[in-house]
């Protein structure tokens, strides 16, 4: 298990905070910005959407030099909150009414009687006194109520959204964030290394995709990193590269795709690859070819100072003079951590610059529908001297 510095995350939250004149942040217990700064874990993500009672008020509240405070609903309390979190916190049942508890932990917290530096208990803070609250930020994907009741109790702050902010912290990844998303690259490689044995005539995407996750969790995964996703395209099959895990058995002459993560320690890995059906024809031989040599582009480009738009117009320039560039429908790739996708992106429009210290994923693709498939896709290192590939499982053309 490993162990992060969270009192020096919050450090240099702290500077950030103050450097903007933000006087109060706060962050939901539904993302990964909180657990990131102090190790509360979010929740896992469902298909079908999972609430209880107030769970909009879960979450922590910063401020510049001091400690954050939580609110919790009792489930997120019980359940979520691990031992030896630094902070107060406030625990709001389902009786008791969430907005005016937010209300008064916010209040509490920004006062000068708070809790913890010996002040009046928190059920004894009127909140009515003059705060000097001037900007309050919120994560990106706060809950809308949260929003609301903040722009509604404190009507003359100024509301941001802090995303910025929180991404310049977190896009360069430490030593031990690096040890554990190599960890999670290295369980995707183990399991493409079976399942990709298994691609011949007569098996199901959805079942090729059944093994992918049952092979993760055997290998200590807790799931998948985002849907797992697998897509037979070729010539004859219409088909959009949007339909996936079919039902329908696989047949000769088409190239299976594969989009895949594991999970190590709340870090993601985020992998694809293509197996072909039988003896591949020349295109797809072709097509593969100029993929793999659009990642190798892609990763020539990438080096401190370049922006994700030079990684992908580099990318992209490769499959373009093959012919193909209508093919290739979407970015890049992008950063990766706690989040499956991070900023900045290797997207035409991004232009921040690349540091040393930043994993992102290289992955272009040809999606012609009715004629060819292939993609690949791997997590790389950014150093001072360009990209270490951090997945290790061969990239060379294999057909079953």
């Amino acid at each position: 298990m490993v162990t992060f510095d969270y009192a020096a995350r919050r450090a240099r939250l702290s500077e950030k905070l103050d450097s903007a004149g933000i006087d109060v942040l706060f962050l939901p217990a539904s993302q990964t910005d909180l657990e990131y700064f102090t190790g509360v874990k979010r929740p896992a993500p469902t298909f079908g959407e999972i609430g209880y009672t107030n769970h909009w008020i879960s979450g922590a509240f910063f401020a510049p030099g001091k400690d954050p405070l939580f609110i919790l609903t009792r489930h997120a309390q019980e359940f979520h909150l691990p031992d030896g979190v630094v902070g107060d916190i406030v625990t709001v049942n389902e009786s008791q009414d969430g907005r005016e508890w937010f209300r008064k932990a916010l209040d509490s917290y920004v006062s000068a009687d708070r809790l913890a530096v010996g002040g009046k208990p928190l059920d004894e803070t009127c909140g009515h006194e003059k705060d000097g609250l001037a900007r309050i930020a919120v994560s990106g994907r706060t809950w809308s109520e949260t929003t609301l009741e903040l722009r509604s109790h404190k009507p003359d702050a100024e509301l941001i959204v802090a995303d910025g902010l929180l991404n310049e912290i977190r896009r360069i990844k430490d030593p031990q964030e690096i040890e554990l998303m190599t960890h999670a690259a290295r369980v995707a490689d183990t399991v493409i290394a079976d399942v990709e044995k298994m691609v011949k005539p007569g098996i199901t995407e959805l079942e090729l995709a059944a093994e992918i996750d049952y092979r993760m969790r055997k290998l200590g995964s807790p799931g998948a990193s985002f849907d797992t996703a697998v897509w037979a395209m070729g010539p004859g099959l219409s088909r959009d590269a949007s339909v996936r895990l079919s039902t329908d058995v696989l047949t000769p002459g088409s190239g299976v795709s594969f989009d895949f993560g594991a999970i190590t320690e709340g870090y993601c890995s985020d992998f694809g690859r293509t197996v072909h059906i039988g003896d591949p024809n020349a295109e797809y031989e072709l097509v593969y070819d100029v993929v793999m040599a659009a990642q190798e582009a892609g990763r020539a480009a990438a080096m401190p100072g370049a922006t994700g738009g030079d990684v992908h117009r580099a990318t992209r320039a490769v499959i373009e003079e093959a012919g193909y560039g209508d093919w290739f429908r979407h970015r890049t790739g992008h950063n990766i951590g706690l989040d499956v996708h991070e900023l900045p992106y290797l997207s035409e429009e991004d232009n921040t610059p690349l540091e040393p210290g930043m994993m992102f994923t290289i992955e272009p693709s040809v999606f012609w529908p009715g004629r060819v498939g292939a993609r690949v896709e791997d997590v790389f290192l950014l150093t001072e001297t360009g990209t270490v590939k951090i997945n290790e499982h061969a990239n060379t053309l294999v057909a079953n």
